[in-house]
């Protein structure tokens, strides 16, 4: 599935262009992307540690699946099709949120994105892509919680800053 461009656009998630994945960010362009949260039948969320070959975050772990919509698609589609591809799954998500980050990461890499999040739920066992995935695991929330307070090195910046946003999103629902 390949994903080597993003889409460029402005605070209001209005498209400004595109530009390659790598470029976009070495220069800390601001560029959509989504994440989903998936959550089961107990209340556990679904977290999966990024492949160690991955261009940043390699070994991090991080929220059921994130990654940049193309420009012709549809950010809830493109959404679903990469949770297909990445962990084998398939169920129906909902937009909870949107929200804009900056934040520099390692290999002197920027990221900078207006990231659309999904919840979803399913009791189904992921089949995860070995070429993005390494390991996963279903997890209380609340220790989840207290773990990247604790240990955030292990934890992504995306995830760990929509994180409480996602846990405060559930908490209403139930």
């Amino acid at each position: 599935m390949n994903r080597n461009k993003v889409v460029l656009v402005d605070r209001k998630d209005r498209a400004k262009g595109e530009m390659d994945k790598l470029e976009a960010h070495l220069k800390g362009e601001l560029h959509r992307a989504f994440s989903i949260f998936l959550f089961n039948s107990y209340g556990e969320i679904l977290i999966h540690q990024r492949a160690s070959n991955k261009y940043h975050g390699g070994g991090l772990w991080t929220n059921a699946c994130c990654s940049h919509p193309q420009r012709s698609e549809d950010i809830k589609q493109s959404a679903l099709q990469r949770l297909n591809y990445e962990m084998g799954l398939h169920c129906n998500i909902d937009k909870a949120f949107s929200f804009i980050y900056h934040s520099p990461v390692e290999n002197g890499l920027i990221e900078h994105e207006y990231d659309h999040v999904f919840i979803g739920y399913t009791d189904n066992t992921p089949d995860p892509h070995p070429d993005e995935v390494q390991n996963y695991k279903w997890t209380c929330p609340f220790l989840l919680k207290n773990d990247v307070v604790q240990q955030s090195d292990h934890y992504t910046y995306w995830f760990r800053t929509a994180l409480a946003n996602v846990l405060n999103q559930i908490a209403k629902i139930r």
